[in-house]
């Protein structure tokens, strides 16, 4: 179809209200947006996040052919790559209180008996490579360690916030709501409340697919 360059890049971890995230940025005219969801419904895309786990060369316009913005992991592990791929695409860094971003993870993506059955059962190699890139060297394998798995967040927020100019970057606190979104983007607020999603029972939905072949 139609090139669309990505207009907005995210670049929080997972569990910062990111899937909340997309729905508003779709429903503010920027979607489809894409998100760790988009890759469980499309098996073939885990294939380009191997190959960026790899390192090797990559065609962002062909992993987000169709997409207007990206939020949540895979594709928040690359935001100083796409920012450079996609000069004009502004930043939203999504972040929420540490601890309690720690033990929604715990209870959610990185908790034990996911990562037992993943061990146990590897999902394909293309997903193993993905979630590889999370799991090995953006928490060098210790995401239950709260200590060290909050000083990785603390630190990958410095560490965007530092690099992307301030005019770029919208630092996007979890309850912030529709006003300073729209600010940022520059679009009207909706007359409906922002979208409230993310419980555990949505996340079980969801989630058991990745472990699939």
């Amino acid at each position: 179809g139609d090139h669309m360059a990505l207009e907005i890049i995210g670049a929080g971890f997972g569990r910062t209200g990111t899937l909340s995230l997309k729905l508003a940025l779709e429903q503010l005219g920027f979607g489809p947006c894409y998100h760790m969801m988009e890759v469980l419904k499309n098996p073939s895309f885990a294939a380009h996040w191997k190959q960026a786990a790899d390192n090797a060369p990559m065609n962002w316009d062909e992993v987000f052919s169709g997409y207007r913005s990206t939020v949540d992991w895979p594709a928040c592990s690359y935001w100083k790559e796409l920012s450079i791929a996609y000069p004009q695409a502004k930043v939203i860094l999504s972040v929420r209180d540490p601890v309690s971003w720690h033990e929604s993870t715990q209870k959610t993506i990185f908790s034990k008996a996911l990562m037992e059955r993943a061990a146990a059962a590897p999902p394909d190699a293309n997903r193993a490579g993905m979630m590889k890139k999370i799991l090995v060297d953006t928490f060098s394998g210790r995401v239950a360690d709260r200590d060290h798995a909050i000083r990785v967040f603390n630190a990958h927020s410095a560490t965007v916030t530092r690099e992307i100019a301030p005019d770029r970057l919208l630092v996007y606190r979890t309850g912030d709501g529709w006003a300073p979104l729209c600010d940022f983007l520059g679009v009207p607020i909706p007359a409906t409340p922002y979208p409230q999603t993310n419980s555990s029972e949505e996340f079980g939905s969801i989630f058991p697919p990745l472990l699939k072949q």
